[in-house]
């Protein structure tokens, strides 16, 4: 299962950006899997609990959207949308195609918690 080693990077990734921001915790992390990036999306929601356990994403929401695959051929010279399991031009059908996307996991985004503000102290007169 390294979908568990897969998200304590993410928390680890995560965490950085709220140290740098000064806040104290994190409540969404959102990543971009692709169809190819061998990452199976329930093994991921089910290791992200266990991973950001007493971290600063502990309790924070785990959120996913999948890419398409995408290939560019080099006979036609265009880009387009292939299937999983054939990956050869769905424009012109050849097969020596370069995959362009739907290998990946992105991190795309972090949602901060804001910082608990002072209470404010009333100035004397």
């Amino acid at each position: 299962m390294h979908e568990l080693s897969l998200c304590r990077s993410l928390v680890r990734q995560a965490t950085l950006v709220a140290a740098e921001h000064g806040a104290p915790g994190i409540r969404r992390v959102c990543v971009r899997i692709g169809p190819l990036s061998g990452v199976e999306a329930e093994l991921m929601r089910e290791a992200f609990p266990l991973a950001s356990r007493h971290t600063a994403a502990e309790g924070a929401r785990l959120e996913m959207t999948t890419s398409p695959v995408r290939v560019h051929c080099p006979r036609c010279e265009r880009e387009a949308e292939a299937r999983v399991n054939d990956l050869s031009c769905p424009l012109c059908g050849h097969w020596q195609t370069r995959l362009t996307g739907g290998d990946e996991l992105l991190l795309v985004s972090v949602d901060l918690a804001a910082p608990i503000a002072a209470p404010s102290v009333p100035s004397s007169p």
